[in-house]
Parts: C-alpha cells; structure tokens; sequence
C-alpha cells in the first residue's frame, strides 16, 4: 500500500555557489505553506479535545457548558474556513489551470 504525504520542499537548483537566489523563494513559501497547515490542524484537534473535554466534565453548569459549546464552534468555523479555502484554490485550480495541481507547486519562471 503506498502512503503519499506533504515533504519539505528541498532547495535543489536556487543555492548557487553557495549563494541563495530568488527561486529559493518557491521553496520557503511552499514550507511554509505545509507547515501552517499542520499547525492549523494540530491547533484545531486541540481545540476539539478542549472543547469536549470541558463538556462532558461540565457537570451541568450552564456557565461551563456555554463556554465549551463556544469553544467547540469557533473550532468548527476554523475548520470549514480551512477547508474551504483548500477546495476553493482546488476550484481556482480546476477551473483556470487545468487541474494539474500547478497552483500548489508556487514556481518562479526566468523571462527572457
């Protein structure tokens, strides 16, 4: 079974002689794209381990119970918004480039 996962772009052909150039850029900006992303989902599982927790131990207090319900909805509105932002560049992506993925892969091409 082959398992596909996000890796860190390497910077490759941009470090010339030691020296970065601008297309080091496509790589900073691609690790730091992936690695926000696994920020946002690690933040809002978090957000969802809280929020339960603090619901199921509420013990029928209303207060406790508002909060966590508060919490538990501002995860879920940070999880759709993350969501569809992804499936709204998907969109852009389909639509406007062919649906090759070329709007993730952020490269710098040299004019002549």
């Amino acid at each position: 079974m082959t398992v596909y996962a996000q890796e860190l772009v390497e910077w490759g052909e941009c470090v010339l002689d030691g020296i970065p150039t601008l297309k080091c850029f496509e790589s900073i900006f691609s690790n730091i794209l992936i690695m926000s992303s696994a920020f946002i989902v690690l933040v809002l599982f978090i957000m969802f381990v809280i929020g339960s927790f603090s619901y199921l131990t509420s013990l029928g207090n209303a207060e406790k119970i508002k909060k966590a319900q508060g919490t538990l909805r501002y995860a879920l509105i940070g999880f759709i918004l993350f969501i569809s932002s992804f499936l709204f560049l998907k969109i852009i992506d389909i639509i406007f480039l062919g649906g090759n993925g070329d709007i993730f892969k952020f490269t710098l091409e040299a004019k002549p």
